[in-house]
């Protein structure tokens, strides 16, 4: 015989019950949230170097890890190149002049110095020094801190016959922040550069 004892629930009780059992076990979950945007993982290789070819009036030991180009800028001169570096994105763009009096290498510094003036609009701190390289050649070293497209320049001169400028340029639109391994990377290779110079005048 069949018990009397049966209670029947309406549909929407059933189904109000039913969620309040999921809403109370979806509550004990811990909040999500969303994951901060970031970034490719910089993979950077061993710092390693070769010479430069013998065409040029200049010598110096740059990355086997990057490309030798020719300047392609509109007011390229002869003997200013691009070391590449396709792995990170970045460039050191290299000018050379030869200096033909007191007048001109005036002209040349005023002009390097105007150009890392320009990033003054973003850079919150331009840091100049002045760096002896190990055979006595001196160099006037500028590092630009902010969301600035060039991050670290550089001067050097014999004050008589030879005159460079070398500045570092990232490919990319990822912050500074980001980019700071890279950054830290490119300078060392930037100062090997530099303690590595020889004039050929």
């Amino acid at each position: 015989m069949l018990s009397r004892n049966i209670i029947y629930y309406p549909i929407g009780w059933i189904v109000l019950i039913s969620l309040s059992i999921v809403l109370l076990f979806s509550g004990c979950q811990p909040d999500y949230f969303p994951k901060p945007l970031g970034y490719n993982r910089l993979i950077l290789p061993g710092h390693e170097y070769i010479s430069l070819p013998d065409s040029m009036p200049y010598s110096f030991e740059y990355s086997k890890h990057a490309r030798l180009l020719p300047d392609t800028s509109r007011i390229r001169e002869n003997f200013w190149v691009e070391i590449y570096y396709p792995d990170i994105e970045s460039n050191i763009h290299i000018t050379y002049k030869e200096i033909t009096s007191q007048k001109l290498l005036k002209e040349f510094l005023d002009d390097a110095y105007t150009l890392t003036s320009k990033h003054q609009i973003k850079a919150y701190a331009i840091n100049e020094v002045i760096s002896l390289t190990p055979d006595g050649k001196t160099a006037v070293i500028a590092e630009l801190e902010g969301e600035v497209p060039s991050q670290f320049q550089f001067t050097i001169t014999d004050s008589t016959r030879n005159f460079m400028r070398g500045a570092l340029y990232f490919n990319t639109k990822v912050a500074n922040d980001s980019l700071a391994p890279a950054i830290e990377y490119m300078k060392l290779d930037m100062m090997h550069l530099i303690n590595t110079l020889e004039w050929k005048r």
